[in-house]
């Protein structure tokens, strides 16, 4: 199975025996950012720092100012990591021992976009922003996203591109300090809790036959045994529509679906226009369940494969976890490609990669994603070099 790594830019400018190590690893490509959120990241191997904090969202290259130039939503450059252009010095490095390098793009989530231009954000039942999650049904969010894509996914060199949160961004966020797991929310209750309820959903709601404002009150009662701690043993789409009402819920997807489609089509089409050859490979990070939200978009199987070249899926857990997710594409054709966390500290099995990723194969799964090279440990890694050597071809 071929296998590609993600890495940061930090994690090879400046450290000489980076992509060396890499590719000692057994994989094939490496899926390097050009276009990341906010973080802070352990950097164990690199000779000149530990830590890296990436502030805001922002780019990794140089943002072309005429493609920018007059407009009020555009990329944020970064500072943290020395040079002009990190992801070409390390997209160089990577390429020069061997690997073969595809672009890896956050799109829809941005705090520092939503910090400076609020009316950009997902706005909740109760009134509460969402400056993370910018709202993809706004024709201005949606042109700088597809913008953005086109942009950071044809970089130099590169030879595809893996779009992340090409979709709905909702409650759910790793953010600074989260304070946010006091009351447990299962997917439905998450799900209600990321409907948006901006000036352009409103109206949307209003297009699929319901009142944004009874529609808002219902979520909020709907949501109120929650917050009394009663709890909800509602899960999945029904879940949804036992808490909402069948209608409803159907017609809030009905909108979103629109929403987040139109965005990936866009977004998809941009990428391959601006792409120096057909071949260029365009995936999407994805879960087969439209209403759910997040860095895996919610998509519909049969629409998304007939819209991207393929999906990188979330397969970290135990066999139903994949089955859950590698199912609904199975047979569909596309690239299947299976995402293992490989960082034991952040919920990753790499001593049980070789198993993991031959029941992946039964599925359908076509190729590995390895989350993440630059974050993992040592022995985390010699665990991942040891199953590639066994699971290659």
């Amino acid at each position: 199975m071929k296998a590609s790594a993600f890495v940061y830019p930090w994690d090879v400018v400046g450290d000489p025996d980076a992509a060396a190590r890499l590719a000692d690893l057994g994989v094939q490509q490496v899926t390097l950012a050009s276009a990341y959120h906010s973080t802070r990241a352990l950097t164990p191997r690199h000779p000149g720092h530990r830590i890296v904090t990436a502030e805001h969202a922002a780019v990794l290259y140089p943002p072309d100012p005429a493609r920018w130039e007059g407009r009020a939503l555009r990329p944020y450059r970064q500072s943290w990591t020395t040079g002009d252009d990190p992801y070409a010095e390390a997209a160089g490095a990577l390429a020069a021992a061997g690997l073969q390098v595809h672009t890896w793009v956050v799109l829809a989530h941005n705090s520092r976009l939503g910090a400076e231009h609020p009316e950009t954000s997902v706005v909740n039942a109760y009134g509460d922003r969402y400056p993370w999650a910018p709202c993809v049904a706004q024709d201005a969010v949606r042109a700088y996203l597809v913008d953005l894509a086109a942009e950071a996914a044809v970089r130099p060199g590169a030879s595809g591109t893996e779009l992340e949160s090409c979709g709905w961004y909702g409650f759910a966020h790793l953010h600074a300090h989260d304070k946010t797991s006091g009351v447990g929310l299962g997917d439905a209750a998450q799900y209600l809790m990321s409907l948006c309820f901006c000036p352009d959903c409103r109206a949307g709601y209003a297009g699929s036959g319901l009142d944004a404002e009874h529609l808002a009150a219902a979520v909020r009662g709907a949501l109120e045994p929650v917050w009394a701690g009663q709890g909800s043993d509602a899960s999945g789409w029904s879940g949804v529509r036992e808490l909402l009402g069948a209608e409803r819920a159907d017609a809030t997807r009905r909108w979103r679906d629109q929403a987040a489609r139109r965005l990936q089509e866009e977004a998809v089409a941009a990428v391959r226009s601006a792409a120096p050859a057909p071949d260029f490979q365009v995936l999407l990070h994805a879960d087969p369940a439209s209403y759910r939200t997040g860095a895996n978009a919610g998509v519909d199987p049969a629409h998304i494969l007939a819209t991207a070249d393929g999906v990188v899926l979330p397969c970290t857990g135990g066999d139903a976890v994949r089955e859950a997710v590698l199912g609904p594409f199975a047979g569909r054709g596309g690239v299947l490609a299976a995402n293992f966390g490989v960082v034991t500290g952040m919920g990753g099995s790499p001593a049980t990669l070789e198993r993991d990723a031959a029941h992946a194969r039964s599925l359908g799964a076509g190729e590995l994603r390895l989350y993440h090279a630059g974050l993992a440990s040592g022995p985390d890694l010699a665990a991942v070099a040891r199953a590639l050597s066994r699971v290659a071809g």
